[in-house]
């Protein structure tokens, strides 16, 4: 642990600076920040705990519902919205994957270049314009796993074009799933508000 000598302290390249000869602005400055941060991480971790719990409880109910009365709580997987029973609160537990993809997804690039050669310059300028920007890679190097996706959308007859989107499709492997969890409350006009829990973290 860093020991700070009495009567100095450490500014932001961590040379010892004399607290004397610190303006008082950046002293005052310097006791909010620290008080301020010190209450946010207590209500961090307060978050974290609240969270957890809550996914336990939802996940106890549901288990708990599965087996008791066999109701059909949601739709995908992991995915379950609960009700009050006057219908004022609601709250909403959603499962998203993650995806990446794998090696398959040079050769769906390959078929698709192959579409392009064959296909006339002139036509499809709008298509191919979609397809580049589907495969450029952000700032870190990975690619928009939503625009890749798109690209099935397209409704193309073309047999080269289809075993392209069916190599986009094998292709895809989930990386990782996260679980959310959102409060909702009912407002005046019968609309659902969330309440601002940033617990999504």
């Amino acid at each position: 642990m860093e020991q700070i000598v009495a009567g100095y302290m450490a500014d932001g390249v961590g040379r010892l600076v004399p607290v004397a000869s610190i303006k008082e602005v950046d002293l005052v400055r310097n006791g909010l920040v620290i008080e301020l941060m010190k209450r946010a991480d207590t209500i961090s971790q307060l978050l974290v705990e609240f969270k957890k719990n809550v996914m336990e409880d939802i996940q106890a109910f549901v288990e708990l519902s599965a087996e008791k009365y066999g109701a059909n709580l949601g739709g995908k997987v992991g995915n379950v919205t609960l009700t009050s029973y006057d219908g004022k609160f609601k709250l909403v537990r959603s499962m998203d994957d993650f995806l990446r993809f794998d090696e398959r997804l040079q050769a769906a690039k390959a078929l698709i270049d192959d579409c392009l050669r064959r296909w006339s310059e002139d036509s499809g300028s709008e298509i191919r314009t979609l397809i580049n920007d589907a495969f450029q890679v952000d700032k870190a190097g990975r690619i928009n796993t939503k625009r890749i996706l798109s690209l099935r959308r397209i409704d193309i007859k073309d047999e080269t074009w289809k075993q392209a989107m069916q190599a986009i499709s094998d292709s895809i492997q989930v990386e990782s799933s996260k679980a959310y969890v959102r409060f909702y409350r009912r407002d005046a006009k019968g609309d659902y508000q969330q309440l601002n829990l940033n617990i999504a973290a």
